[in-house]
């Protein structure tokens, strides 16, 4: 796969907190540069960027990165973000809830996020490197029957990202309309092709500039999201 192909995986991120209009400028101008699948970037800047780039595939996230804010503050999050232009939203499961196998309440949630969202692509965040295998088998069937779009491996800012064996089991437990993103630690032009190899649509990474072109300078320096 050549590089301009890479390019249209990458949901392109900066979720830092400190994270300035300057960096989300140029994260954008990137995208578009390149193509790339979306901008991922924090809810206060949905707005702005949608105006400034009418045509850019803009995600954000919400729930985020902890996941246990209520049902009721995420569905409320959905809703602004489509109001503000928002394409696509990442949302974190309530990992106390999952730690209670409180599973049907995890697929009701997610569920009403989706609603919330309408027609937007809806991709839900399960935060492996805190699961069990048994919680993430059970994630997904939640997933699928929620009606979400995609399933997400990391946050990019828990103790470890995305693995291919995670995505593996995804693969194996997803309904046949859940498409996955693979997100965290992905370091490399080749981490990327392996990822996308096993049936990943999406690539969640800050490094897309320096894993594609390796050569070009990079000033901004972000977090996977």
């Amino acid at each position: 796969m050549n590089t301009e192909e890479l390019f249209t995986y990458v949901d392109h991120t900066a979720l830092q907190a400190y994270t300035s209009w300057e960096q989300i400028e140029a994260l954008c101008r990137e995208a578009e540069t390149y193509r790339m699948a979306s901008v991922c970037i924090p809810g206060c800047y949905v707005k702005r960027a949608h105006e400034a780039f009418p045509g850019l595939n803009i995600c954000t996230v919400i729930g985020f990165p902890l996941g246990y804010s209520v049902r009721e503050a995420k569905i409320a999050e959905a809703k602004q973000a489509a109001e503000d232009g928002a394409s696509e939203i990442d949302m974190v499961v309530n990992l106390c809830d999952v730690k209670n196998r409180e599973y049907e309440k995890v697929k009701n949630e997610i569920a009403a996020v989706k609603q919330a969202a309408g027609e937007r692509v809806l991709k839900v965040i399960l935060e492996t490197c805190y699961l069990e295998e048994e919680e993430k088998i059970a994630l997904c069937t939640a997933v699928t029957e929620a009606g979400a779009d995609y399933i997400k491996t990391s946050t990019g800012f828990g103790t470890a990202g995305a693995t291919l064996k995670d995505v593996r089991l995804m693969k194996a437990h997803i309904g046949p309309g859940v498409k996955i993103k693979a997100a965290g630690g992905i370091r490399s032009k080749t981490e990327m092709e392996h990822y996308i190899a096993e049936g990943c649509s999406r690539i969640g990474t800050s490094s897309a500039i320096s894993m594609l072109l390796p050569d070009t300078s990079k000033n901004i320096r972000r977090t996977e999201g």
